[in-house]
């Protein structure tokens, strides 16, 4: 049923610390911390509920990062240090546990997949790399494109992992033998998001052509439905943990907020608006059982986000 209601959204905080711009973000959903990396090289945990808090500094590393991922259970952090390969950081003891070298370019996406004892890392020479999870060995180099890819998305009970990349293209694959199963074609420009929704029903795709695409995952991935949901190019969608809501974020400095039953628009959060932020935004996370959206960006600072779900 759609929801009878649009929640309010109130700005919490700013969070800064960063010297450059924010490209990552990651975390536990059920816990309030989140981590943060950008140009700067300097990865920093930050609370969510106490956003009054300044940031601890986890690990500082040479060259920017893209990518984060925690490793819920092992209380683990995956940084993929561009040009460097992933780097594994132990939370406790605060130091790094493991480094695995790969080829010397961008890493944009890391995927941490329990189910297949694996980590799905996307590259920006085309490759998808494959670690063990346990280990962190590396197990397999598979080039999938002649330009980047940007951004994976897991679906555990098919088994498939989506790769969105460059060449404008999504790839479903097989994600233990890493076939394709499904090209899937519509976007017209670099595909910079992927998602599957909470219920495994739908994935959503986005990027440079700014149209939301929604697939009907049960189907066989037919495009149900495009959306032009932003400007400029969005950066990033990411499903509340309820499932009830997603966000998307983008180069023309606004966040969004959508109903996922309907699809349908239900805040717009920007500066002027909301004292959003004043460059783009590059990545959402939603943080801790308060369900708080942050968000990251070029103007180098984080933001903190309150639904209220007032009638």
């Amino acid at each position: 049923m759609p929801l009878l209601f649009r929640p309010e959204v109130q700005k919490l905080a700013t969070l800064s610390g960063h010297h450059d711009c924010v490209y990552a973000l990651t975390g536990a959903p059920a816990t309030p911390i989140v981590y943060s990396a950008g140009s700067d090289g300097f990865v920093v945990a930050w609370n969510s509920a106490v956003p009054e808090q300044d940031g601890e500094l986890v690990a500082r590393v040479e060259n920017s990062v893209y990518a984060l991922q925690y490793v819920a259970g092992r209380n683990l952090l995956l940084i993929g240090h561009n040009f460097q390969g992933v780097q594994v950081i132990d939370l406790h003891q605060k130091k790094l546990v493991h480094a695995t070298a790969l080829p010397p370019v961008a890493i944009f996406d890391i995927v941490y997949a329990a189910s297949q004892q694996r980590i799905y890392v996307a590259l920006g020479d085309g490759t998808l790399a494959v670690l063990h999870s346990e280990t962190f060995r590396l197990l397999h180099l598979q080039r999938l494109s002649d330009k980047s890819l940007r951004c994976l998305a897991l679906h555990e009970e098919r088994g498939e992992l989506a790769v969105g990349g460059s060449d404008q293209l999504v790839r479903v694959l097989d994600a233990a033998s890493l076939q394709v199963k499904y090209t899937l074609e519509g976007s017209t420009n670099s595909v910079f998001t992927a998602t599957y929704s909470p219920d495994g029903r739908w994935l959503l795709t986005a990027g440079r052509d700014a149209h939301l695409r929604i697939w009907d995952v049960a189907q066989g991935y037919p495009e149900a439905q495009s959306i032009i949901a932003h400007l400029f190019a969005i950066n990033h969608v990411a499903y509340s943990p309820d499932g009830q809501f997603f966000a998307t974020c983008s180069m023309d400095k606004s966040i969004k907020l959508w109903e996922a039953e309907s699809f349908r628009l239900l805040r717009v959060l920007d500066k002027a608006r909301h004292a959003g932020h004043g460059t783009s935004v590059n990545k959402l996370f939603w943080s801790g059982p308060r369900n708080r959206l942050v968000s990251c960006s070029d103007d180098r600072s984080l933001a903190v986000w309150q639904l209220v779900q007032s009638g």
